[in-house]
């Protein structure tokens, strides 16, 4: 790898950081410019995995005092991360991915259009909350994330905003979390069995990082409803653009 483009990658690692905590969409910045440097989609696939932990370390490192008010809720949200991270790495090094990937775009389009109308949903839902079915639905979306990952986040934020009665600030913090939690179990998985690009991966996760703390203080000022139409708008643009193959 050229200075150059690790460099690029650094730079990329930062966006890829600060949109993901913003959009929960960071795949969409660093899963192509991965593949722009001629990893192979396996190997970008990993990578990136392995580089977006420090995504969420970043975001983490800048949220706990926060996080850290509701101690039970991070146990319960940290042990199905955990699980689902467990889960999603065999899956990727074991099964075969075909039928699995070609559903990714539809949930990741359902998660879109469930954040789009998350006002409408609660407003369904009486304002109740869900505290059987949120951890499990955070399980499910954990083993996707440590499948493969992209528009994770968009289904984390989809899940809890419409599931508990987490601002939106707060589900971006929960988001973080549990991903970075997914994540780095999966990480650890790929790193013994998976074709990690170790250069790369580290040029992401300095950016990365970067990219990450600097989330939570931005994402708060921010007007929350027109954030969740632009998170909603790009992760149905990300549905499509992984859609591209069945046509």
């Amino acid at each position: 790898m050229s200075v150059a483009q690790f460099v690029l990658l650094i730079g990329a690692g930062f966006a890829a950081g600060l949109i993901g905590y913003l959009t929960g969409l960071a795949s969409l910045v660093s899963y192509p410019a991965l593949l722009a440097i001629g990893l192979s989609p396996v190997s970008a696939n990993v990578t990136n995995t392995v580089a977006m932990v420090a995504v969420g370390g970043g975001a983490v490192a800048k949220s706990a005092p926060e996080l850290a008010k509701k101690p039970s809720q991070m146990r319960v949200l940290g042990l199905m991360g955990v699980l689902g991270g467990v889960v999603g790495a065999i899956a990727l090094l074991v099964a075969p991915g075909e039928s699995f990937e070609a559903v990714v775009p539809v949930l990741i389009a359902i998660a879109s259009v469930s954040l789009l109308c998350q006002p409408f949903v609660r407003g369904l839902a009486g304002g109740r909350r869900f505290p059987v079915l949120y951890p499990i639905a955070v399980f499910v979306v954990a083993v996707y994330g440590g499948y493969f990952g992209a528009g994770a986040g968009v289904m984390i934020l989809a899940v809890t905003l419409t599931m508990s009665a987490e601002p939106l600030w707060r589900a971006a913090m929960l988001k973080s979390y549990v991903l970075s939690i997914a994540n780095l179990v999966a990480a650890i998985g790929f790193a013994f069995f998976g074709p990690v690009h170790w250069t790369a991966a580290l040029a992401m996760a300095i950016g990365g990082f970067a990219g990450g703390y600097v989330g939570p203080p931005v994402v708060e000022r921010i007007n929350p409803t027109l954030l969740r139409v632009v998170v909603s708008v790009c992760g149905l643009g990300l549905a499509a653009w992984l859609a591209r193959g069945w046509v």
